[in-house]
């Protein structure tokens, strides 16, 4: 049996199954997952039906796609319903995402955890009224169990958070979901889903995204408390993407790109550009896959009475009215929306032009602010970069191979293929890209934060000098090349960017150890005071006080007066490692922004390049948002 084959599960019906059972039974719980998922499994209709042994069926009756009562999961042994099956089918399987309200807007460009509409509009007693200055008891209660439950997360790690862990995440962030939430209930979701895909070895899982995840749940559950105001409703989130008018737009077509995701979801999204430089997206993304991404791209755009497909579009206009936009940019299809084709314009005539006139810099800065891992939802903002290039060759590194270009400045730039799926053009484009050094070209590029400039390359203007290529979409040929027949060229070595030399790995790594092997790993480590030392000669003082402090937490036992353990401070941990994490990402993002800009020297103190106080401001004053009752700052040193 595959995940995949098992309906979706509800939150809460999870949560439910798992508190139920007797404690023998859930000792018993993550055993029975493992071997349910060897079972046969058969579909019919709505119903999956597993067979746990010669005699006995469980049955998930998904009714809409998804289990979304306790009721729906029957189990036909002995010892049912109070049997460990239930519960073992309902970790097994897939978190349900909460269902839609009813609306105009089709379904979402891109899945979340949090579902979005273009009426997202608020009901009208919340979008008439003032956003609270405090959070309610109810509130606060809600982001206290979310932290606990993070926090029993880092204590376990992953080997440890099992079935049992995972429920208790479950139950909190159905709870947040009702106290009005969604921000903090998503990222529990996102951290339960992520633990699924490590303990069973999925390929596609990153450490780094749990760490991230994990972050970004205890952060959040902690500012609620404190937050008032707009800061409040920026933290509580929204259930739902607002869709605003906008009026009449005059779009110009950009490019487009396949959309393939690691949750099984594929189609299509194009970008195009407003007459005032803001760029905006059509999108149409659905379970599918790299077929339904190349699919989709030949498929009319879901825009008002258009007819062009999105290949088309990301070479021509669309004149709308009526036009709704969501803060990130995405356009609304509602009933009320009309949209004509109109002529579109070349990357060297204006509008488009002024998209490359920007620097290098200015525009990676602005990137950066829009995948920066804890920016605030809604924030808007773009992580493309256009930029004209002059291709130098392939560049050997650990992971493979990339192109090398040189940007404006002098600026090295490593170009990588959006997607290794071989179904899409990316890999075998810049293949022949990196056979034709001495080329100059103009590129679209999504940011990827790095100590080096590095992007992923989407579009480029053609080596011939006429029209333009979606790399994901469109293939080259050799003859497309200015010298079909050249090889592969190596690219000299280039010196590397400031933050190349830079210790802050070494505080990376001990927040990363705790994820899969929780408190625990840390605690064994002894003596960190050579680490320590080295960070603080690397100008990094804040760093090397946070990894002190953080391996003593994760030492710390205290005895009773009968010299017996007493439980561990898994509040005061999740405290230290949450400022290490929220501290090491601000510092990447500021190396990262001074290998863009060829002027600056590397940071020699622990505040961004330019700014004393950016970036590290939330890791030396408090960067969980709050610290918990009783438990002391990590020790830092100012600025």
């Amino acid at each position: 049996m595959n995940a995949d084959q098992l309906p979706p599960v509800a939150p809460e019906v999870t949560a439910t199954l798992v508190e139920t059972l007797s404690p023998r039974l859930r000792k018993r719980l993550d055993a029975a997952v493992t071997k349910l998922g060897v079972r046969p499994t058969h579909r019919d209709g709505d119903t999956v039906t597993i067979q746990v042994d010669d005699e006995s069926e469980l049955r998930l009756h998904a009714p809409g796609g998804a289990v979304a009562r306790v009721e729906d999961i029957t189990c036909g042994c002995l010892l049912a319903p109070a049997c460990v099956h239930r519960a073992a089918a309902a970790c097994a399987a897939p978190t349900a995402e909460p269902a839609p309200e009813p609306a105009e807007q089709p379904a979402p460009e891109v899945p979340e955890p949090v579902a979005a509409t273009e009426a997202d509009a608020a009901p009208p007693e919340e979008s008439s009224a003032a956003p609270p200055e405090r959070a309610s008891e109810a509130q606060r209660a809600a982001a206290d169990a979310l932290w606990a439950a993070g926090a029993a997360v880092l204590e376990a790690g992953v080997d440890g958070a099992g079935a049992v862990t995972q429920s208790a995440l479950l139950r909190a962030a159905h709870t947040a979901r009702l106290r009005r939430l969604p921000r903090a209930a998503a990222a529990a979701l996102s951290v339960v889903t992520l633990l699924r895909a490590a303990r069973t070895g999925d390929p596609s899982y990153r450490t780094a995204d749990l760490v991230t995840a994990l972050a970004e749940l205890l952060g959040t559950a902690r500012r609620v408390g404190t937050a008032s105001g707009a800061e409040l409703a920026a933290v509580s989130g929204r259930a739902r993407r607002p869709y605003s008018p906008d009026g009449s737009l005059r779009l110009y077509g950009l490019f487009t790109e396949p959309v393939v995701t690691d949750s099984g979801h594929g189609g299509a999204r194009t970008w195009v550009a407003g007459a005032d430089g803001r760029l905006f997206t059509v999108g149409d993304v659905a379970p599918g896959g790299a077929g339904r991404a190349l699919g989709v791209a030949d498929r009319a755009v879901r825009l008002g009475d258009s007819a062009l497909t999105h290949r088309e579009l990301g070479r021509a206009g669309l004149a709308v009215s009526g036009a709704t936009v969501s803060p990130d940019g995405r356009l609304g299809a509602g009933k009320g929306v009309k949209a004509v084709t109109a002529r579109g314009a070349a990357w060297t005539e204006p509008p488009l032009a002024a998209l490359w006139e920007a620097p290098p810099a200015e525009q990676a800065a602005r990137a950066l602010r829009a995948v920066s891992r804890y920016a605030e939802p809604d924030g808007g903002g773009s992580d493309l970069l256009f930029l004209d290039v002059e291709l130098l060759g392939a560049v050997r590194e650990p992971g493979g191979a990339c192109l090398l270009a040189r940007c404006a400045g002098g600026v090295p730039v490593r170009l990588t293929a959006a997607d290794d799926d071989p179904a899409l053009a990316h890999r075998d484009n810049l293949a022949l890209l990196a056979a034709a050094p001495g080329t100059r070209l103009r590129i679209i590029g999504r940011l990827v934060p790095a100590p080096h400039p590095r992007l992923t390359l989407l579009a480029c203007s053609h080596p011939t000098g006429e029209g333009t290529v979606d790399l994901g979409l469109d293939r080259l040929r050799r003859a497309d090349l200015p010298d079909p027949a050249a090889p592969v060229h190596l690219a000299p070595p280039q010196p590397a960017g400031p933050g190349a030399a830079s210790p802050l790995y070494l505080l990376e790594r001990r927040v990363e150890q705790t994820v899969p092997a929780g408190r625990a790993a840390l605690g064994l480590l002894g003596d960190v005071t050579a680490e320590a030392r080295r960070i603080r000669r690397g100008g990094l003082p804040t760093a090397a006080d946070l990894l002190t402090a953080l391996c003593a937490a994760a030492g710390r036992r205290e005895r009773d007066l009968f010299g017996r353990l007493l439980p561990a401070d898994t509040d005061g941990f999740a405290a230290y490692w949450l400022a290490a994490a929220r501290y090491t990402a601000a510092v990447s993002e500021s190396l990262c922004s001074a290998a863009w800009n060829p002027t600056d020297a590397a940071p020699t103190g622990d505040a961004p390049a330019g700014d004393a106080r950016a970036g590290a401001t939330s890791a030396e004053d408090d960067p969980t948002g709050d610290a918990p009752a009783g438990v002391p700052p990590a020790p830092v040193h100012a600025v």
